[in-house]
């Protein structure tokens, strides 16, 4: 599948709009439900401390599908990601309370590619710190 954006009118540099995802406890018991991942550092405050974390941390593959959105909106079509990939540098952490966490997107075309594709590196923190490394999707325009 291919975004519904001319490649020819995307230029290196083009910046996709930036959001901001919200992620409470009740998020992280939601895709735990979701996904399978029910370990609990992503749910037990008590067994996290224990390990060594600070609080709870969001698992890493919602914290990396947060940060695809900003890809995903901008190209129209989920189908258009051809390839995506993140380092995980530091965890999302997730205080028990009303707020939570904010994990923050922002993303431009690093490059145009052959066969009409372009590659999106994205920038994702939390908390004023990076999050995600060598966040990169390669989206097929059309």
């Amino acid at each position: 599948m291919a975004a519904n954006i001319d490649y020819d009118a995307v230029e290196v540099g083009t910046e996709l709009p930036s959001r901001s995802y919200p992620v409470t406890r009740d998020t992280l018991v939601r895709y735990a439900g979701a996904s399978g991942d029910f370990n609990p550092i992503h749910w037990n405050e008590k067994f996290a401390v224990e390990v060594g974390l600070p609080d709870v941390i969001a698992h890493g593959m919602f914290t990396m599908a947060e940060a695809v959105r900003v890809v995903t909106d901008w190209a129209g079509d989920p189908g258009a990601v051809v390839e995506y990939g993140v380092r995980f540098t530091k965890p999302v952490v997730v205080p028990n309370d009303d707020k939570g966490a904010l994990i923050e997107v922002s993303g431009k075309v690093a490059a145009k590619l052959d066969d009409r594709r372009v590659r999106v590196d994205l920038v994702v923190v939390c908390d004023g710190k990076k999050v995600l490394g060598m966040s990169r999707a390669v989206v097929q325009l059309a």
